[in-house]
């Protein structure tokens, strides 16, 4: 019974593999981000950041996509009552979403396509400046959902996430929320 089900499964999956398109999908792009608590005396104000990585996809009119991307948020405080310098929060580190997408126009070899996707993601964060001196936590959480271009091998995908975790470990002392991105990049696809 035991081996029939180990078969049965390694049958299924098989199958799954040798029918699934695979493509390889290396990116660079920009970003901008800021952060969901408003300011009581300022603003907080998106900067460039920029992002390089990439993403397989397995599938055709559905397919599934994880990815890792080192990635640059910047974000700057500016405070209307001081003449003080604005501050910048930078946060640097990995990210490594996981999308579920469906190709609306096309499919992974049609020479212009269509796509929708969506899903979880995670940042490790590797470095950062912060100016309050509050701790940051390490790893956050969010979600997010896109839409992607493809025209012949090139395509360009834009993606909304929403983060899950708040920036800051100990809200009482500095509370500057959860991170809002937007993530712009573009790359070519190898199909496999």
């Amino acid at each position: 019974m035991k081996y029939t089900f180990f078969f049965s499964l390694s049958f299924i999956l098989s199958t799954v593999y040798v029918n699934a398109q695979v493509a390889i999908k290396p990116a660079i792009g920009i970003n901008f981000s800021d952060f969901s608590k408003d300011a009581t005396t300022g603003e907080y104000k998106s900067k460039v950041g920029y992002q390089i990585g990439g993403s397989v996809a397995f599938g055709k009119k559905w397919y599934f996509e994880p990815g890792i991307f080192y990635v640059k948020k910047t974000t700057e405080y500016a405070d209307e009552n001081s003449q003080t310098e604005d501050l910048d929060f930078n946060l640097t580190g990995i990210r490594i979403p996981v999308a579920i997408g469906l190709n609306l126009i096309g499919h992974e070899k049609s020479a212009f396509g269509l796509r929708v996707f969506g899903g979880p993601s995670a940042f490790i964060l590797t470095s950062k400046t912060f100016p309050t001196g509050s701790e940051i936590n390490n790893a956050s959480f969010g979600v997010f959902a896109g839409a992607g271009l493809d025209i012949t091998i090139i395509f360009v995908e834009a993606t909304y996430e929403w983060s899950l975790t708040d920036i800051s470990k100990d809200i009482s002392t500095v509370d500057v929320g959860k991170s809002r991105s937007l993530f712009v990049h573009a790359g070519v696809r190898i199909l496999l």
